[in-house]
């Protein structure tokens, strides 16, 4: 008797086993198929011509925090600190070259050639070209891309292929102040005039992640006293409203405390950066936060 039940039993309990094995299998599979995506996160540099060295301190924090940086958008001067970062990802490097930059390094003011604006922009050409490593957009260690704006059409303009120190001279080519910039056939001047924080560029480009950096929190300027200072002035009016709207799509907002800095002003270069230092040591729990969601 107990042989015919033995021949039933054994085969039950091979069909148990491998019922449960199955189980088991899938299991693992299943945690193991669909490991999350790590999230591309992009920096949002706007314009403020000398307020951007406040860009210098948002990016040695994001550094020291070890905050990934996926892709970089900039306008005007965001584009000058942009190129430089997204060439060669050193912080260092860049703190030390900003604190170098003096205002003869890239304006040069002409009387003579003064028919479209008084600055002809050679002498930020050859700055970017000197210290710059990548020559060509497409060739920066990190995706960039420079925003200017068709001064012919009103279109915001991404530039992504050719020089980069023609995309950096276009992207901060204030109107009236500096002259048009001719680049693959459009004459271009700055991005601040139509996206100043590009931050809808950078979702259009798949950015998970979008960190905008505005240095038009507060525009008030009491103390203008020159045809220069009242075109510096409306162009940081026109930035602010311009970058409203494009700020909807930031996930993260950084606003340094820069008011009052005039257009030109390369000597407060140290309290620029402590600002951006500043504002985003307060925003990094929130892009902590974001990260944590990806993993």
């Amino acid at each position: 008797m107990l042989a015919p039940v033995r021949s039933l039993f054994m085969p039950a309990v091979l069909l148990v086993m491998i019922f449960l094995f199955s189980c088991q299998t899938t299991k693992s599979i299943g945690t193991t198929i669909a490991p999350k995506k790590e999230p591309k996160v992009a920096l949002v540099l706007g314009g403020g011509s000398s307020k951007g060295f406040a860009h210098v301190g948002v990016i040695r924090v994001l550094e020291q925090e070890k905050i990934p940086v996926d892709m970089i958008v900039g306008t005007s001067v965001g584009s000058l600190i942009g190129s430089i970062y997204a060439s060669n990802p050193d912080g260092f490097q860049l703190e030390w070259l900003a604190f170098k930059i003096e205002k003869s390094d890239i304006l040069d003011f002409s009387i003579v050639y003064s028919k479209m604006g008084p600055v002809q922009g050679a002498k930020l050409e050859s700055f970017v070209e000197r210290n710059v490593a990548a020559k060509r957009i497409e060739d920066t260690k990190i995706p960039f891309f420079p925003v200017a704006t068709d001064l012919n059409t009103g279109e915001t303009v991404i530039l992504e292929k050719g020089s980069v120190a023609r995309a950096v001279h276009a992207s901060c080519a204030i109107p009236g102040i500096f002259a048009p910039v001719t680049f693959d056939k459009r004459m271009l001047v700055d991005g601040g005039v139509t996206d100043n924080v590009a931050c809808d560029i950078a979702r259009k480009k798949g950015a998970d992640i979008i960190i905008g950096v505005s240095l038009q929190k507060d525009v008030k300027n009491y103390q203008i006293d020159s045809a220069i200072d009242v075109i510096a002035q409306a162009v940081n009016i026109m930035a602010r409203e311009a970058s409203r709207p494009k700020l909807e799509c930031a996930d993260v907002i950084i606003e340094p405390d820069v008011h009052g800095v005039p257009l030109f002003d390369f000597g407060q270069k140290k309290l620029m950066m402590e600002e951006g230092i500043k504002a985003t040591r307060q925003a990094v729990p929130k892009i902590k936060e974001l990260l944590a969601k990806f993993r």
